[in-house]
């Protein structure tokens, strides 16, 4: 899964990055724009959802998710509770969570998947937490007994053997794949990496 960040977007075209990493392998896109406004939020899900074969999710705001047509949306532990989200969302709406502790876990019970993290330390999210590393996630893959864990959080394509091992069902990236010259060859560096295994 691709997470986008503004600040790495760096005035490049979003469709066309989504774009590139989706050649590359990125089987999502997670639409994580903290500057934007709701229209531009709503807006840029538009134009990712019309452009995209696979499916677009937007962190935190359930309203504009459901108003750019995503697939999905993505809720930290500050956001509407899953089960708020449940109620409001139509049938088959994806909804994950954040789960980072067994607290944020718990709270996230009912949702389609967990991005737990952050796996180390991450430069695009500071408030993210300690690093859990591989035994920190491997714990939290445990407690959801069953739920997909979706490791993020300063991954690099060298991780992957070690996420899947720790019972990963995929990774989600940022500064490795906006961070790099070439997006869509960044992006199968990780394909390659976690189809390996």
């Amino acid at each position: 899964m691709l997470v986008t960040d503004d600040a790495l977007l760096a005035g490049r075209d979003l469709v066309e990055v989504a774009r590139s990493a989706e050649r590359g392998g990125v089987t999502a896109v997670q639409l994580r724009l903290k500057r934007a406004t709701a229209r531009d939020l709503v807006s840029a899900t538009n134009a990712l959802v019309a452009t995209l074969r696979i499916p677009v999710l937007v962190n935190d705001r359930l309203d504009a998710a459901l108003a750019g047509g995503a697939a999905g949306v993505h809720l930290g532990p500050d956001d509407m509770a899953i089960s708020l989200a449940r109620r409001i969302a139509p049938p088959g709406f994806i909804v994950g969570a954040s789960a980072g502790t067994a607290d944020e876990a718990e709270a996230g019970r009912a949702a389609d998947y967990w991005g737990v993290g952050p796996w180390s330390a991450s430069g695009t999210k500071p408030d993210a937490g300690g690093a859990l590393g591989a035994e920190g996630f491997r714990r939290l893959v445990l407690a959801g007994r069953g739920i997909p864990c979706v490791a993020i959080g300063g991954i690099r394509p060298e991780d992957m053997g070690a996420v899947i091992a720790a019972g990963g069902a995929g990774v989600a990236v940022v500064s490795g794949i906006l961070g790099a010259p070439d997006v869509e060859a960044a992006a199968r560096e990780y394909w390659n990496r976690v189809h390996a295994f």
